[in-house]
């Protein structure tokens, strides 16, 4: 994959250059909206399961880690900026960072907080061979997971037993199937979405959202 490599460096550094007067705005509203830091930055689970510091902006108040790290739609620890911030994704941008870096790539599974992928097991652990990403296949039939989350009477049961799960399947299935096109298909399904829809890519990707999200938040209603 050294391809992917080469494209994630020299894309985050374009992508750095480009969005720096709009990350200095969001990051200056984040400072005046709530008490805090304007970076939120947590230990994450890397490559090989090595540790790494994620940054993004700041999108809950200080503090609010403490009482978990599943976070639903209606969860009053975000701020309201927050809320925009997650909705609009622009509180991925310092990411871009730590793809420069070589912790992330634009695509590949979610990092997650030690606890989840770090314990993964048998041939799951197979998901530990990818750098995580921003996008992928997972985290855009997921793009409303906030809102799954909130139908279930427990939400981390529910992410548990089912959504991070799920996750791992749709993760391997890309470790299994990567293409360096299936990745600017994943990059184009983010950031114009109704272009890969329109082109009829979506479905060449396996990304069948109705269907997903009809099946998780019947899921949903038994947790």
């Amino acid at each position: 994959m050294a391809l992917k490599r080469v494209f994630d460096a020299l894309a985050a550094l374009l992508g750095l250059l480009v969005l720096l007067l709009p990350m200095l705005v969001v990051g200056l509203i984040v400072k005046l909206s709530s008490r805090g830091p304007i970076l939120y930055r947590q230990n994450r689970v890397g490559r090989q399961g090595r540790l790494f510091r994620v940054s993004k902006f700041r999108t809950m108040f200080v503090g609010s880690d403490r009482f978990g790290s599943v976070t639903t739609a209606v969860d009053d620890r975000i701020t309201p900026i927050g809320r925009i911030l997650r909705r609009t994704k622009l509180d991925e941008f310092p990411q871009l960072w730590n793809v420069l870096l070589g912790h992330m790539s634009f695509v590949g599974p979610r990092p997650d907080v030690p606890g989840y992928a770090d314990q993964l097991q048998g041939d799951d652990r197979r998901v530990l061979e990818l750098r995580p990403g921003i996008t992928g296949p997972a985290t855009l039939l997921f793009r409303h997971e906030e809102e799954l989350l909130a139908l279930a009477r427990n939400p981390k049961a529910f992410n548990d037993a089912v959504i991070f799960p799920e996750k791992v399947r749709l993760n391997l299935a890309y470790l299994d199937h990567w293409s360096f096109w299936r990745d600017l298909g994943y990059i184009v399904a983010t950031v114009a979405p109704f272009l890969t829809r329109a082109a009829g890519i979506d479905r060449r990707l396996g990304l069948d959202y109705e269907a997903f999200n009809e099946r998780l938040t019947a899921l949903a209603k038994d947790y």
